[in-house]
């Protein structure tokens, strides 16, 4: 055990070395693009890290994950259309929406259980997709442009690429060390147990549901800033960030990575984007091809791109 969480944390550190001095190495062969890409690498790194909570830790499979993204994005979009552009403000109305959110569907959603509960989770999503679809003031279908990024006490640093990049990278490696105590904690322990032994945790005097829906509100707020911070990137905030299709894009970013592995989530994260964009130059029907390489995965390594670390760390 303390082999594999010295890997982790070995594993963990280079990740967050290779993002920070990715824009340099990008600039020194003159591919400024890859700054870009690599930001919303780390915005969907944070998304499917607040999946990972639920999914990986506490087996919640939500198909309405997105939509806290969605939120967290239309806070800021409709703020600035208020001409409200202060980031100190909306950035955190933005995780208070979501989280608020969270809070309302959760307490509906984990009564139900299984099959149930992805179902559940599913018609909340769709629901903010299409309240979101109606917002004729705010674009509707069109989606909402944003006419600048935010500020912080008045001054417009995310106007810059690489300021907005390395404002990512410190709420990634915040989210990631957030969620890292939460999972080493008392109250990590116990979601855990919840996923193994529901009866068991409720015999020995915890609460299922209040531990659940504890964590669910969590994973809504960073998944709340995720969005914040992928309207500021794209300067647009469209509907589709909360469709089903793109909560199965985190599922399978989770899935890819190592579910109950914070890193893997990350590592999950880059893999699938990364693929997507080299996919994506060959054939537009690129899912065709990366269907298959999903499945060979899931068959035959059920770990996901984590379980290579872990094996290792296990063999030393």
């Amino acid at each position: 055990m303390g082999a594999l969480l010295t890997r982790e944390r070995a594993v963990t550190a280079a990740l967050l070395i290779v993002f920070a001095v990715l824009p340099m190495v990008a600039e020194a062969f003159e591919l400024g693009y890859l700054t870009n890409v690599a930001s919303r690498v780390m915005i969907y790194a944070i998304a499917a890290l607040s999946l990972d909570l639920i999914l990986g830790y506490g087996a919640m499979v939500s198909f309405g994950h997105a939509a806290f993204i969605g939120i967290g994005a239309y806070a800021v979009g409709i703020s600035a259309e208020h001409n409200l552009w202060e980031g100190t403000l909306t950035i955190p109305l933005a995780m208070l929406a979501a989280g608020l959110f969270a809070l309302v569907t959760g307490a509906i959603s984990l009564r139900t259980r299984g099959v149930y509960f992805i179902m559940i989770t599913l018609a909340f999503g769709q629901m903010a997709y299409y309240t979101a679809s109606s917002l004729s003031a705010y674009g509707g279908d069109d989606g909402l442009t944003i006419w600048g990024r935010s500020e912080f006490l008045g001054n417009s640093l995310l106007e810059d690429d690489t300021a907005l990049y390395f404002f990512v990278l410190a709420c990634l490696a915040l989210c990631w060390w957030f969620a890292s105590r939460v999972v080493g904690s008392r109250f990590g322990r116990v979601i855990a147990g919840v996923r193994e032994n529901r009866a068991r945790m409720s015999a020995i005097g915890f609460d299922p549901y209040r531990h659940q829906l504890v964590a669910y509100v969590m994973a809504g707020m960073m998944a709340g800033l995720a969005g914040a911070l992928l309207a500021n990137h794209a300067e647009f905030v469209s509907p589709a960030y909360m469709s089903w299709q793109r909560s199965g894009d985190l599922i399978i970013m989770v899935v890819l990575g190592g579910m109950g592995s914070l890193y893997g989530a990350v590592l999950g994260a880059v893999a699938y984007l990364a693929l997507e964009d080299v996919l994506a130059g060959f054939t537009e029907h690129w899912r065709v091809i990366f269907g298959p390489l999903l499945i060979l995965i899931v068959l035959y390594a059920r770990g996901g791109l984590a379980r290579a670390f872990r094996r290792e760390a296990r063999d030393g």
